[in-house]
């Protein structure tokens, strides 16, 4: 079996156009995330998991983590526009939810869905992981509760959670590969259109693989620096 290269060659300016996708979906995503997985991984490190609210979060956490991507990627997809759409007549908006809304909003909240439920154990393994003594010795010194969280805990659990959040980042971007159910023309959609024409598809997929290899690769680069001056930082810090 021969690669038809020139298939390639012409094929690669249109999957590397589709790369800004993938990646707005992937930043959007994580952004999105960030507020409530901290306050959901706050909410049952503080509460210990016996309150209502603490076990509504299990159980959101356990829901996602129970069920395939690909699953909550096609049942958002087809319940959501349904359900915008009730909302928007019920308040008799002049909303054509069906060719208004961009299916890229829809990858977003499914993949926010997601990510938040993961990012929040991560956060939660991460605060768990500083010394309880560390909350003490900031109210010793005449911390507020609040400012303890944020001066002190907290940096020490992002440092602790970077390689965790590394791996997070990593999956997602090869999970919005999904995306393309939605018709968004992602990396994956490009190479399906352009392969279709004339059935090159593996031609289309080694190019995807290895543009994925590529940004994946990438990100792992700038998490590694990131952890490097994390590690610099806790060591200036155990020396003050």
């Amino acid at each position: 079996m021969e690669l038809d290269l020139s298939f390639m060659e012409e094929a690669l300016p249109f999957l590397i156009k589709a790369i800004p996708v993938t990646i707005f979906i992937t930043a959007a995503t994580l952004i999105l995330s960030l507020v409530p997985a901290f306050l959901m991984a706050e909410k049952r490190v503080r509460g210990g998991g016996k309150g209502k609210a603490e076990k509504l979060i299990m159980l959101y956490i356990s829901f996602i983590r129970g069920t395939p991507l690909v699953l909550q990627v096609l049942l958002v997809y087809a319940l959501m526009p349904s359900i915008l759409n009730s909302i928007v007549k019920a308040l008799g908006l002049p909303i054509d939810v069906f060719h208004d809304i961009n299916p890229l909003w829809y990858a977003v909240t499914v993949f926010t869905i997601n990510t938040t439920a993961l990012l929040s154990e991560i956060f939660r393994s991460a605060m768990l992981a500083v010394p309880e003594g560390q909350m003490e010795a900031g109210l010793t010194i005449g911390l507020s509760r609040f400012q303890t969280w944020i001066h002190v805990v907290v940096p020490q659990a992002l440092t602790s959670a970077l390689p965790n959040l590394c791996n997070l980042t990593v999956n997602l971007i090869k999970g919005t590969s999904l995306a393309f159910f939605m018709g968004i023309k992602d990396i994956m959609a490009a190479a399906k259109i352009q392969a279709a024409f004339g059935y090159n598809y593996i031609e289309a997929y080694l190019e995807v693989f290895i543009l994925y290899i590529a940004i994946c690769t990438i990100v792992q680069v700038v998490y590694k620096t990131f952890e490097k001056r994390a590690g610099l930082y806790r060591a200036a810090g155990q020396e003050g």
